[in-house]
């Protein structure tokens, strides 16, 4: 499943890049937002058309906290990206809080089901292989959408692929019971967007630069270590871990793909974080988070 998801990805990133060949544009972000645009109108209409009802039907039929769960257990498998990644990038201490989250939520969450990790002060982090390319100095690249992934950058792109090798689901054989989890996950995250998508919708005059601009600001975020100017992040009224109304959220993924964050076991709450701290590569409350789910791109990051 890895060597076909993978070659999906290069195969939407070289048709990407074809489009640069064609389309000009005088903004320096976005050189191909002609391109960008039409990709961003199709995977829209294949989003409204096909996953947005299948969405609505698993938060209709699935009771809440069964999709809790569904949603901790792949926010445990992006505890692996995030592992993975720390380590390349030398982040020692978070990289031991990510193994300590994997430890406690797969032995005493049951596979990762119930998120004991959170309310017990460990924190969730973002980080993918793209993020890791960034830190290592490499640019990235003209900002694309992507046929089916949306919003992604050149360098992106080679990250997710990278992600895919990383991602221990895809690994799992028979390779039907690796596909089906691929789709719950998606239908997953979808649910989990659907209001944050209707807000969008609502509130931006142009959804595509709403998107872009969320994107683009997020993975400066992250690439920075969290620490990037606030002038430079929009600030976009949101649910917790829905990013920029669906704008920028699979984002995958996860991501896009990262998984939604985990919730924390019933009854718990997470401790709050000291005053003025934030982790390095932690999600911040009310920031966009690119790679789960985007208008013109579905949540097949990670």
């Amino acid at each position: 499943m890895t060597s076909f998801r993978t070659s999906a990805v290069l195969a939407a990133g070289a048709l990407a890049l074809a489009g640069c060949a064609t389309v000009t544009n005088p903004n320096p972000a976005d050189p191909v937002e002609g391109f960008n645009r039409s990709m961003y109108k199709f995977n829209d209409t294949l989003d409204k058309a096909v996953l947005v009802p299948v969405a609505k039907g698993y938060r209709f039929t699935v009771p809440e906290p069964a999709r809790d769960m569904v949603t901790n257990f792949f926010s445990n498998v992006g505890d692996v990206y995030n592992f993975a990644n720390n380590l390349l990038q030398l982040e020692v201490t978070a990289a031991v809080q990510d193994l300590m989250r994997i430890t406690i939520n797969t032995v005493f969450g049951v596979g990762g089901l119930v998120d004991f990790a959170t309310p017990a002060g460990l924190p969730k982090h973002s980080q993918d292989f793209g993020v890791t390319l960034g830190k290592w100095g490499v640019p990235d690249g003209p900002y694309l959408v992507l046929p089916l992934l949306g919003p992604s950058t050149v360098r992106d792109t080679v990250g997710m692929a990278g992600n895919m090798f990383i991602d221990p689901t895809s690994y799992i054989k028979p390779d039907w019971v690796s596909y089906s989890l691929y789709g719950v996950r998606l239908v997953n995250t979808r649910a989990n967007l659907l209001d944050a998508s209707n807000l969008l919708e609502a509130a931006a005059l142009d959804p595509y630069s709403f998107t872009r601009d969320a994107y683009l600001a997020r993975r400066k975020f992250l690439i920075g270590g969290g620490a990037a100017n606030d002038a430079s992040l929009p600030n976009y009224e949101e649910e917790d871990g829905a990013a920029g109304a669906a704008g920028a959220a699979g984002a995958a993924g996860g991501t896009s793909g990262q998984p939604m964050p985990a919730k924390p076991a019933s009854g718990a709450s997470a401790p709050a974080p000291a005053s003025g701290a934030q982790g390095e590569s932690e999600v911040p409350q009310g920031s966009p988070v690119p790679g789960k789910m985007v208008p013109g791109g579905l949540p097949f990051r990670r």
